[in-house]
């Protein structure tokens, strides 16, 4: 049996853990708003159209922010389309995906979706073939009292309370090819330094994040990341970091290190951001906004991403996941956790139907992704003050990553409520692990309060509609914990969660 060790102390932090890290994404896309989140006529719609079943699971993943309207489609959007009565609103081609967007659904629905799901709103300004003037209108709409030519029609629209939105996002992805009116870095630059300029003159409470790469593969990554911060520095709190995981070997080990390659992107855009306030020798730190996030690979063809036609809500990129998928996501979750100094906020994308935790049937059911357990889980217990483990434990090798450790893990302590929460993934694909975690000033008088494991014998199981529970944690027994020290044996190709408590 393999042995690893972690140790931490209570006074030993990395940074309070953002809760904003627990974040997803709506955009309109295949069926993610229309047969997901929101369809009139389902069964369980509610009166706003809003599919119960899906706000159930929503409130059960736990996201704490979701981000909206696009991805893509941003960069194309005339936010509005999507607000004033519904019969009056213009349909619309959408380059970005091939869809017809009828407008049904808008930035007032959003909202009031996310009131019902209790989540906060994370919105993001047309920077493709829109500009400064549209931002500062978009968020003058949503949120200013009163007594202006915008305020007063949304208040027109039936929202008399302004929306209070903070975080907002400028552009997406806009040093792609794909995105409509791509920009160079310092076409990007300089309009996202003027659009957030603008818009904290509307509103000074706002939290702004600019456009990173949109890959770490991008030919200009690097650069990109420089030279827009370079221009916007002073003006923005965040730059966003895109990271889509592939498993194209089919080989496991191989596919676990993309978990690494996640933990360099973070720390090399973390260092850019660092080189520029090292240039205006300025204590100010940018932080990071991993506003896309997820595994894709299989369902990433031209037809997935694309149907002839221009079709109203087809469905795209319907990424069935399996269980190492869902090991893959428990691993980047632990890497985000652990870089919560500089890891602020991420949004796993999406939230239902396209590379979604959540996937529903249009007009039928909706069940859980294998890849919804480890970020309900993470989401539901890692709360307070990530402490800094020290980790001992055997590696493996790759090709392009000679020793990797063969334990992920993060440690979270909670001072409200005195838990201490270990999240651990074992990475062998053979071998059980004895895990001992020592909790260092931590109180010797604590008791296991909950123990869980997500495994399953076959890597490629997946949840479906006739089997939603094919792949799901199961409560366990066997963990102890004596004189401060938390004792497991961690199946092979496991995620494990352990909480323990003041007794």
């Amino acid at each position: 049996m393999l042995t690893s060790r972690i140790v931490v102390d209570r006074d030993f932090v990395i940074s309070a853990l953002d809760r904003r890290v627990f974040g997803t994404f709506v955009e309109h896309m295949g069926r993610c708003v229309y047969g997901g989140i929101y369809e009139p006529g389902h069964p369980t719609a509610d009166q706003d159209g809003f599919r119960q079943d899906v706000l159930e699971l929503t409130r059960e993943l736990g996201p704490t922010i979701v981000r909206y309207p696009g991805g893509n489609f941003l960069s194309g959007y005339n936010w509005e389309d999507g607000v004033g009565p519904k019969e009056q609103r213009p349909t619309r081609l959408d380059l970005a995906w091939g869809s017809t967007e009828t407008n049904e659904f808008g930035t007032n629905e959003f909202i009031d979706w996310c009131r019902t799901a209790k989540v906060e709103p994370m919105f993001a300004v047309n920077l493709g073939t829109r500009g400064p003037d549209e931002a500062r209108h978009l968020l003058e709409y949503c949120n200013h009292p009163g007594g202006t030519h915008y305020s007063d029609l949304r208040r027109a629209h039936g929202y008399e309370q302004p929306h209070g939105i903070k975080f907002w996002c400028l552009g997406n992805e806009m040093d792609g090819p794909w995105q409509i009116c791509r920009k160079t870095a310092q076409e990007y630059g300089r309009i996202a330094q003027e659009t957030a300029k603008v818009m904290r003159w509307v509103d000074g409470d706002l939290q702004l994040a600019a456009c990173g790469s949109s890959q770490r593969a991008m030919p200009t990554y690097g650069a990109w990341e420089y030279e827009v911060l370079d221009h916007c520095f002073n003006e923005v709190d965040y730059i966003s970091l895109h990271a889509y995981f592939r498993n194209d070997s089919n080989d496991i080990k191989d596919y676990f290190t993309v978990i690494e390659d996640l933990d360099y992107f973070i720390k090399e855009v973390a260092a850019i951001g660092d080189a520029v306030a090292a240039k205006r020798r300025s204590p100010k730190r940018i932080m990071l906004s991993l506003d896309e996030w997820n595994v894709w690979y299989k369902a990433h063809t031209p037809a997935d991403l694309r149907k002839p036609g221009w079709p109203e809500a087809p469905p795209l990129i319907e990424e069935i996941y399996n269980f190492e998928d869902a090991l893959v996501v428990g691993g980047a979750l632990i890497t985000m956790i652990n870089n919560a100094d500089r890891v602020k906020a991420a949004c796993l994308a999406q939230l239902v139907n396209v590379i979604g935790p959540i996937m529903t049937e249009t007009g039928g059911a909706a069940w859980r992704q294998t890849i919804f357990h480890p970020f309900a889980q993470a989401s539901r217990h890692a709360r307070g003050q990530v402490l800094r483990a020290k980790i001992q434990a055997d590696t493996f090798s790759t090709k392009t990553h000679p020793a990797a450790s063969l334990l992920l893990a993060s440690v979270i302590h909670d001072e409200e409520s005195g838990a201490v929460t270990v999240l651990a993934l074992n990475r062998s694909t053979s071998d059980e692990m004895q895990l001992d975690v020592e909790l260092r000033g931590l109180g010797e008088g604590r008791k296991v309060a909950i123990a869980s494991e997500l495994h399953h014998g076959d890597l490629k199981a997946i949840n479906s509609k006739v089997a939603p529970n094919a792949v799901t944690p199961v409560n366990r027994t066997d963990v102890s914990i004596a004189k401060g020290v938390v004792s497991a044996k961690l199946k092979p190709l496991s995620w494990n969660v352990i909480v323990t408590t003041p007794t």
